[in-house]
């Protein structure tokens, strides 16, 4: 793949090369139909698929529910609690995609006719994942089906105990798997070892999955005549929490997931989840939310719920019937996310400590006492970043025993590490999938975990970390990075991981002027030779080589910036700005 603009070595030390075929859009004069046509081949979309993909429908995309293995047995087995009017539990895990698979499915049940009861485990006291008390204990008082949501993939003991109990269990997951599958009525998980055709959707996140299982339950309750007399519900209408559960679990947004977004995107506008519209006016949203929202502003409002405060408040305020219920738990999580970001930043930075004081390893795992364990799973992604390696973050307690989470780069499937550390009886517990994982562990087992990961991953994150470029999908003047490029762009979306949003360099340019705003980020006002300027924000580099070149370049020395051209909506008209990613000399 060629250099761009003969830059085999940027400020942050590495190449600029063209992202698959976008070579031929670096002409700014392309077209938007064009431009947009050169995103989707450079996203690997195949040419006989440019139509289904420029305008992703569930219609398109959507594979038939029975392809998944338990998939008709987990139907008929919730068909049967409907018909019969069961009780019914849903066990969803404490983040966001736990959030939306149990809401999905509790709205889903309500329409027909069931009012299943959520439950939400406790982070901090409970930990990940069901346990065999809680289990017993729905099912002790009254309940017979329990669907376990985002979880319950190595809940071996707990299922096995729910068994013993009486209760019938449905495990509806993503996570993966081991050869042996725990003891329930189904297991529908598209990363079974065993798994056939669903395997090739093995990127949907637990959300997906559920909204998967609501389709297959209406089909099975059509097939038995439940709807001669009743409307069938709407599925569609559940696209939004879809979408939000999808984007916070950074699932790889291509095929049936981009069409998941796309379509729960237009459904959010329209504000139909009351819940949903109170977290939208919570977060200062006064547009309708794109997908760097989902990500950035509502998922970790929901998720704040579950890392510092109460793990039910989510799910409770997307099913909820009451305006002025879900105003106040949305403000309670607004201000639960405030809260999270100051312990996130204190515990970010005693972790940075101890990763500089052990930089001899390719892979970051840092542990220590006091550490909140509702941000280490943040924490970690935050350390990926600034050291370009996997991070696993340990919250140890009182007693020895560390929860810990971690966040991988791409290329490095961090989660089939940690099921083979827990193989060699190294964890408690642990699992996840390439990009994330989580485990338990005891004190004295720590070093040796890490020299673990590090004998079996070492080689694949060096080659991972020499084969990292910055890919650009077009070269700009300054004049360029405009509003209209903007929105011909996202109309190859949606964006987000495993299909990257387009990434532009613009220049050459002079900084006019360069300060650091909010937490370490480096905002500067830049112009090309016309004299025309543009905004460029570089979030959390102050402290970098990056931020450094943006705060102190002479004017008569111009730079090569690559980033991401944004719509700036603050000021009295939109314009465009550059989120820079990267910056090269120009001479």
């Amino acid at each position: 793949m060629s250099s761009v603009l003969n830059i085999h070595r940027s400020i942050l030390g590495q190449p600029w090369r063209w992202r698959g075929l976008a070579a031929d859009a670096r002409d700014p004069r392309f077209a938007p139909d064009d431009l947009v046509t050169q995103l989707l081949l450079a996203r690997g979309c195949p040419r006989d698929a440019l139509e289904a993909h420029k305008a992703p429908s569930i219609r398109a995309f959507m594979p038939d529910p029975s392809i998944f293995r338990d998939m008709d047995k987990a139907a008929e087995r919730l068909a049967d609690a409907v018909l019969a009017r069961e009780p019914v539990a849903i066990f969803g895990d404490y983040d966001v995609d736990g959030a939306t698979s149990a809401a999905v499915m509790i709205l889903l049940l309500r329409d027909l006719g069931l009012e299943a009861r959520p439950y939400i485990p406790d982070r901090l006291m409970e930990g990940y994942g069901p346990s065999g008390e809680a289990l017993v204990r729905l099912k002790q008082e009254g309940a017979s089906l329990i669907v376990t949501v985002d979880c319950g993939a190595q809940a071996f003991e707990a299922l096995a105990m729910a068994r013993e109990a009486g209760a019938d269990v449905i495990v509806c997951d993503h996570h993966k798997c081991a050869a042996e599958l725990p003891v329930a009525v189904a297991v529908v998980n598209p990363n079974r070892l065993d798994e056939g055709e669903g395997a090739a959707h093995g990127h949907l996140a637990a959300v997906g999955m559920a909204f998967l299982l609501g389709a297959a339950l209406v089909r099975t309750l059509r097939s038995r005549g439940f709807f001669a007399n009743r409307p069938e519900p709407k599925l569609l209408d559940l696209l939004d929490l879809v979408a939000l559960g999808t984007v916070a679990d950074v699932a790889q947004l291509k095929g049936l997931n981009r069409a998941f977004v796309a379509q729960g995107l237009k459904v959010m506008a329209q504000r139909r989840n009351i819940g949903l519209n109170a977290l939208i006016e919570a977060s200062r949203l006064t547009r309708s939310p794109t997908c760097t929202d989902l990500g950035f502003a509502l998922g970790p409002r929901i998720n704040a719920g579950g890392r510092v405060g109460r793990s039910d408040l989510g799910v409770r305020l997307l099913t909820t019937r009451d305006p002025d219920e879900a105003r106040r738990i949305a403000a309670e999580l607004d201000l639960l996310n405030e809260e999270r970001r100051a312990i996130e930043t204190e515990v970010q930075q005693a972790a940075e400590a101890l990763c500089y004081a052990r930089s001899n390893r390719t892979l970051t795992v840092v542990a220590a006492r006091g550490w909140h364990a509702g941000v280490i799973g943040i924490v970690a992604g935050r350390l990926k970043e600034k050291l370009n390696r996997p991070a696993i973050v340990i919250a140890m307690d009182d007693n020895g025993i560390g929860k810990g989470s971690g966040r991988s780069i791409p290329g490095v499937d961090l989660g089939a590490a940690v099921l083979a550390a827990k193989d060699a009886g190294l964890l408690h517990a642990g699992g996840g999938h390439a990009m994330a994982c989580g485990v338990t562990i005891a004190e004295d087992r720590l070093d040796a975990f890490a020299e673990f990961l590090e004998e079996r991953l070492s080689d694949r994150i060096t080659q991972a970390i020499g084969e990292r470029a910055l890919l650009l999908d077009a070269v700009l003047a300054p004049g360029g990075v405009c509003p209209d490029l903007v929105t011909a762009m996202e109309a190859g979306g949606p964006y987000g991981m495993g299909w990257p949003a387009p990434r532009v360099a613009a220049g050459p340019l002079s900084v006019i002027k360069a300060d650091i705003v909010g937490n370490g980020h480096v905002r500067a006002i830049v112009a090309g030779d016309d004299g025309r300027s543009i905004k460029a924000m570089a979030f959390r580099q102050a402290e970098t080589e990056l931020g450094a070149a943006l705060l102190s370049a002479p004017r008569h020395r111009k730079l090569w910036l690559a980033g991401r051209a944004k719509i700036d909506d603050w000021g009295s008209r939109p314009a465009a700005e550059l989120h820079v990613e990267d910056a090269a000399w120009a001479d």
